[in-house]
């Protein structure tokens, strides 16, 4: 840290660049999924998916439905999909954890670099005040030097 402070380098590295580098083909997928199943966009399809399912196999096709009520083929479909989706959101989430952790690790790493620099700047401020309270002191002398030098000059007239 001392060396990072002393060039003015930064303490920390990009997070998003590291972790997305060294991501798999089945890691970025299963983002993909989980970014979509996540959406207000998938809910509204799946939705009318399973009512037109529903209408279909009840109403509309009564005599020759494919899966007649109570929609047993579509019970299995939505049993296979949240077995499949539940760990490709959970492989997602472990992923999101992993680059919140690193950036947890960074923002440590920044806030101690402050603190660090912060007390240099009051050990800079402290060294400036006592130099100069040396040095007023200094010029106060001379001003009572100059005084006491004229005040004899007078008293001498």
């Amino acid at each position: 840290m001392l060396d990072h402070l002393r060039g003015y380098a930064l303490v920390t590295a990009p997070v998003d660049g590291e972790i997305d580098r060294s991501i798999s083909f089945g890691q970025r997928l299963a983002d993909r999924v989980a970014s979509f199943g996540g959406s207000w966009c998938f809910i509204g399809m799946f939705t009318l998916l399973l009512v037109l399912w529903m209408a279909l196999n009840t109403y509309l096709l009564r005599q020759a439905a494919f899966d007649p009520y109570p929609n047993i083929l579509l019970n299995l479909i939505l049993l296979s999909l949240a077995e499949v989706q539940a760990p490709v959101i959970m492989m997602s989430q472990h992923r999101q954890e992993t680059r919140d952790r690193k950036r947890a690790g960074n923002d440590y790493l920044v806030n101690f670099k402050a603190e660090l620099e912060v007390q240099l700047l009051h050990d800079k401020l402290d060294h400036m005040l006592h130099h100069l309270c040396e040095r007023l002191t200094e010029i106060q002398d001379i001003q009572i030097e100059i005084m006491r030098a004229r005040q004899d000059r007078s008293g001498e007239a």
